[in-house]
């Protein structure tokens, strides 16, 4: 998922803020912004593996412009992370696809790093739809 992420200067200008406005009390402070990118993205999986172990649903990233108003003159970035592993325990299920469709996604997954399997293709294209 692709949560958007606001950096903010602090007061003295040496350090960053550094914020997920869809994760509430998910932020760290850094002194640059590589560094601030980095420092986000162990703090947000550090953050959904605190709402897992106590069973609270994670929320979907949302749009940067949704946000924008609440942060003026603020630097927005995105991190990429897998929230497959905060869903909980893999099932097994039987699913039925036409043989067409079946082949179209077995190639976007050979021809694209971001799917490792069927599998995984096919739970990122659910969780994109359940987020609308």
């Amino acid at each position: 998922m692709k949560y958007p992420i606001v950096l903010t200067p602090t007061s003295d200008g040496n350090e960053y803020k550094v914020l997920v406005p869809d994760l509430p009390g998910c932020q760290t402070n850094s002194t640059s912004i590589d560094l601030a990118l980095e420092k986000i993205s162990e703090t947000i999986k550090e953050h959904l593996t605190i709402l897992t172990e106590y069973s609270e649903a994670i929320p979907n990233a949302t749009a940067i412009a949704n946000h924008q108003k609440d942060f003026p003159n603020a630097i927005w970035a995105v991190v990429d992370i897998d929230i497959t592993p905060y869903l909980g325990k893999s099932h097994k299920i039987n699913v039925t696809l036409p043989e067409l469709l079946i082949k179209q996604i077995d190639d976007r997954v050979n021809k694209s790093e971001s799917y490792k399997t069927r599998s995984g293709f096919i739970a990122q294209a659910c969780m994109i739809e359940l987020s609308k």
